[in-house]
């Protein structure tokens, strides 16, 4: 399969196109930073990892259309004190101008990262991503309590990169953040990876957390690995109710976009699984996404 069998792809399935709750647009200087990290194969990525979509955010806004992508995020996320607000205004005027994206906005564990939050959410922002795994953050520290409280109570999705892959630190694995999950169950997350690598214990965090939800983000790829397939009928299941998200990590991924729905279809869980997870979830957790 390749980049130009996906709109026939999600045609077969009877959609409008696909939701994907899992991208990347940032400042192109964070960009450049990025990109030349995974270049250079650095000690968070671990290995030889070529960016398959660059050129400028134009390119890759059309690149989104052409494959039938109606729904995105711009997921940027503050690895360090004092950058979340100018990310945040980064990716706000992104979606603001960029039809189909949702508003996204980051926050770190720094002091006023709730009225950093609060100013973000005032802006518009319906999805937060935060990444554990570059960041090198404990989710639960007290600086981020606040925020996950407010995000909570506002019902707004927070995407987070809670797993170890493809490199841990002290505070990735299912025992951080689902502590930040028994404290505040009302929080509406998104796993990203599906937790990869430690599968079945983010999968059974979402057992015991009824509004946790997993992306599929490179996961069932040649490149990044798979759950057990023991563990097979409860993402189907949690897929069918809702809680399985199309997630693909575009740009920054070493493969065609394809490829990522290729791996899911190979799993065989059926044409309704797959509506549900490349369409019906999102557009259900983004209500009257734009």
């Amino acid at each position: 399969m390749d980049d130009a069998a996906v709109p026939g792809f999600w045609r077969s399935l009877g959609l409008p196109g696909l939701f994907d709750v899992h991208t990347h647009f940032l400042p192109e200087r964070m960009l450049r930073k990025v990109w030349a990290y995974f270049d250079s194969a650095g000690p968070l990525v671990g290995r030889p990892w070529p960016i398959r979509y660059r050129g400028s955010d134009a390119d890759r806004v059309a690149t989104l259309a052409a494959l039938g992508v109606r729904h995105y995020s711009a997921l940027a996320y503050a690895h360090r004190p004092g950058m979340s607000t100018d990310l945040n205004a980064w990716t706000l005027d992104f979606a603001a101008r960029t039809p189909g994206c949702l508003p996204s906005a980051t926050c770190f564990p720094e002091p006023g990262a709730l009225a950093v939050a609060d100013a973000a959410l005032a802006a518009g922002a319906r999805v937060f991503k935060v990444h554990l795994q570059v960041g090198g953050f404990d989710p639960r520290d007290p600086l981020l309590d606040p925020v996950w409280g407010r995000l909570a109570e506002t019902g707004t999705p927070v995407v987070v990169h809670a797993g170890s892959g493809p490199v841990a630190n002290g505070f990735t694995g299912p025992g951080p953040f689902g502590a930040v999950l028994d404290r505040h169950p009302g929080l509406v997350a998104v796993v990203a990876h599906m937790g990869a690598p430690e599968y079945e214990g983010f999968l059974a965090l979402a057992e015991r957390h009824p509004r946790l939800h997993l992306d599929t983000t490179m996961v069932f790829t040649e490149f990044f690995g798979a759950p057990p397939r023991a563990l097979l009928p409860l993402v189907r299941d949690l897929g069918l109710a809702g809680r399985v998200l199309l997630g693909t990590d575009f740009p920054n991924i070493p493969y065609a976009y394809a490829h990522q729905l290729e791996g899911l279809t190979r799993l065989d869980l059926g044409d309704d699984w797959l509506r549900s997870v490349c369409w019906s979830n999102g557009l259900a957790l983004f209500p009257g996404a734009a």
